[in-house]
């Protein structure tokens, strides 16, 4: 597959600090690059800042760039909206509270290289040792309920082709869409490249993840396992 143009999902919750300089820089590295795209930031649940006014004030100076918005809450409703819309042969959704340019630009370029394959990040590194606990301890459950061989799994950005139709078809609406992801990148024999980042850095502002969030993504998983299992015939 020949890559014409790249389409890159933003789900933006409450960002309004920093998602106009995330916007710029974006552009300045995805300018360098020899194929076409689009950003699409989507603006998602209860708006408490004025997000969605600062990425439609920026689509005037910026002709790829695509706002959209949906009030229901969470980062799975916001990457399927953006996914519908989404008109590139290479397909992208990425944390604009974590991603760099520099990260961004480094993963489309692998994935216009290997576009038979996934593309996801491996993040190496986490602010506080329970920070690491929690998410290896999320991982190790993941790869045990589904036998997967990523590590990892809600690490983005994520990048695919538009040919594998089955990740154009994901159905969870919150956190749980990256295990998703990966279980039907597992289901249907995708080629996974993981690519680490030695960055954990948030740009402004505190992780929506807390214990609470962090025991509904354990419980989540194990219930989505239930789900996969009983759609199965036999």
């Amino acid at each position: 597959m020949s890559v014409r143009l790249v389409s890159v999902v933003l789900p933006v919750y409450n960002q309004a600090g920093h998602i106009r300089a995330v916007l710029e820089e974006y552009i300045a590295v995805l300018d360098q690059l020899p194929f076409d795209y689009e950003l699409l930031p989507v603006i998602n649940g209860p708006r408490r800042d004025n997000s969605l006014e600062i990425c439609r004030e920026f689509e005037k100076t910026s002709k790829r760039t695509k706002t959209f918005c949906i009030d229901q809450s969470g980062w799975g409703s916001a990457v399927q909206l953006g996914l519908s819309q989404a008109s590139g042969d290479l397909l992208c959704f990425a944390n604009s509270a974590r991603t760099s340019g520099k990260d961004l630009a480094l993963f489309l370029v692998y994935g216009s290289i290997h576009n038979d394959c996934v593309i996801k990040a491996n993040r190496r590194i986490r602010e506080s040792f329970k920070r690491r606990f929690a998410s290896l301890l999320y991982n190790l459950e993941c790869r045990m309920l589904f036998d997967l061989p990523y590590w990892d799994i809600n690490g983005t950005p994520k990048v695919f082709s538009r040919d594998l139709v089955h990740l154009r078809n994901l159905k969870q609406a919150g956190d749980l869409i990256d295990l998703e992801f990966n279980a039907i990148c597992r289901e249907h024999s995708y080629n996974v490249l993981e690519v680490p980042i030695l960055s954990s850095s948030r740009r402004t502002g505190k992780s929506t993840t807390n214990w609470k969030s962090g025991l509904r993504m354990y419980w989540g998983a194990y219930q989505l396992r239930r789900q996969w299992t009983a759609r199965k015939p036999g």
